[in-house]
């Protein structure tokens, strides 16, 4: 059994805490992503799961066996790194079969292993190649290989596409992803890039300062985000935030005032200011009951689609829509409120 357990995980580095009573199980055979903005504290989780820095208090659990004092050899992990870490003087055959050399493994095996491993990433006619010679993608594929071939309990990432340009990182997800399945083995990645979050994950935890914000789905995270950080963090282009009054059970934006169902009257409670959360796609609603317009400030072409950019007040808002559209320097908005987003504005929390 691969599950990885985190039960009150906590990392200082003297007087600053980095990583804050962290609790997290990650699955069997699960590939679980790890997001948050650069600084806070995902990378440095991995690398207490590996052994390679140490834990300042808390327990961490590899299948049944508590690994805080194992070796980090001894712990059955594989580490794939952002650099890639491959021995320039080595060919792609010897980098892959290194680990099982240092091993003493029987010749035979690691030469079966490294030829089942090449074969799986599409490198068999590259094995005679030194990484010089070889494009990113292939690179990554070589530190993938170099894992694969111990065929460990857990694998742990750490922002492996990162040095990609965009069209291969796009590839090379795909192929990851094939990966897991034809591995069946426990992913863990970090990454800071939401979409390889989105379209990797069975699951996806948002990190921010130390503290986990929210473990969910990739389709959960994204519709019922657990607080304003997760909102904002899930999403392209961001979804938006908008200040608005509540005065007699009505919500004061801007321009338009909105009568307010009574079930979300009560659920808001006595505050008499909100902050609403609306994604792009949810802007222009020709059927929607809320429309009004606004004076196009800026416009993106995006290929087949535009972004479109505007104020509601002070707040700084867009739409996303298609390429056909023909926009001028004024914009209907239509919108329904039953998809907005309640935070509560102090503390950032999701209201309803």
């Amino acid at each position: 059994m691969s599950e990885v357990r985190l039960e009150h995980l906590v990392k200082r580095y003297d007087t600053k805490c980095v990583i804050d009573n962290v609790d997290l199980t990650v699955k069997d055979k699960e590939f679980l992503v790890l997001v948050g903005s650069s600084g806070c504290g995902k990378s440095t989780i991995l690398r207490m799961i590996a052994g390679l820095e140490e834990i300042s208090a808390g327990s961490i659990y590899i299948g049944d066996k508590k690994v805080n004092n194992v070796h980090p050899k001894d712990r059955d992990i594989a580490f794939v790194f952002q650099s890639y870490a491959l021995y320039p003087h080595m060919t792609v055959y010897e980098n892959i079969a290194f680990g099982l050399k240092m091993r003493k493994m029987d010749k035979k095996l690691i030469d079966q292993k490294v030829k089942e491993a090449a074969e799986i990433l599409n490198l068999t006619e590259y094995l005679k190649r030194r990484p010089k010679q070889l494009s990113g993608g292939q690179r990554q594929r070589v530190a993938l290989g170099r894992a694969i071939v111990r065929n460990p309990k857990v694998f742990l990432m750490d922002e492996p596409l990162s040095n990609l340009d965009a069209k291969l990182r796009v590839q090379m997800r795909s192929e990851l992803k094939k990966l897991h399945e034809k591995l069946q083995t426990t992913f863990i990645y970090v990454t800071h890039d939401q979409t390889e979050a989105l379209t990797m994950g069975d699951r996806i935890v948002i990190f921010d300062k130390g503290k986990i914000q929210q473990v969910d789905t990739p389709l959960n995270v994204y519709n019922n985000p657990a607080n304003k950080f997760v909102a904002g963090f899930i999403g392209s282009p961001q979804i938006n935030f908008i200040d608005c009054k509540i005065i007699n059970n009505t919500l004061i934006m801007h321009e338009p005032i909105i009568e307010l169902e009574e079930d979300v009257a009560n659920k808001l409670g006595n505050r008499k200011e909100v902050t609403i959360g609306i994604r792009p796609e949810l802007m222009l609603n020709k059927s929607a009951r809320i429309r009004f317009s606004v004076k196009v400030e800026m416009k993106e072409l995006l290929g087949s689609e535009q972004i479109v950019y505007f104020s509601i007040g002070e707040n700084k808002c867009c739409a996303k829509l298609s390429i056909e559209e023909n926009i001028d320097d004024e914009l209907m908005l239509g919108f329904n409120d039953k998809d907005f987003l309640y935070f509560d504005k102090e503390t950032g929390e999701r209201i309803i």
